[in-house]
């Protein structure tokens, strides 16, 4: 089993001893995403709304160093402080993986009482890599 570490600009440095993304096969597992901007290395400003869409964008851009894309993620886990913040989290998470309805990815959704850098949201997902990804 070939495991390929996954590095892009696009998102936040790993702060510890992680990959931003792993891929494996024809799979890409990302690290969980908190709400930072990888130009500044800080949290974003904002509630929910403005936390969840730096979050889908910075798995987008692993996804996309790794060969993939939102479109192609299977699996989804969603971790919110608080699920008062579920409608709002999920009428982003609907713009970016909801594909119309049709197929979306499956997805846990937990409140948990503490994330990293006291965010309002971590996702993390599983995404099938393109077939150019699995030529590298």
């Amino acid at each position: 089993m070939t495991r390929t570490a996954i590095v892009t600009d696009g998102a936040p440095a790993a702060i510890g001893p992680y990959s931003q993304g792993i891929r494996v096969g024809n799979l890409v597992f990302t690290a969980g995403q908190i709400p930072v901007d990888p130009a500044t290395q800080q949290v974003v400003g904002g509630g929910i709304t403005e936390q969840a869409k730096r979050v889908l964008e910075n798995l987008q851009a692993i996804l996309e160093e790794a060969g993939s894309s939102l479109d192609r993620v299977v699996k989804a886990t969603v971790y919110l402080k608080s699920m008062d913040d579920f409608a709002a989290m999920n009428a982003v998470y609907d713009a970016y993986l909801g594909r119309g309805g049709e197929e979306p990815p499956a997805r846990t959704t937990v409140e948990v009482s503490r994330l990293p850098k006291n965010v309002l949201i971590e996702i993390d997902v599983i995404a099938e890599a393109g077939a150019a990804a699995l030529e590298v």
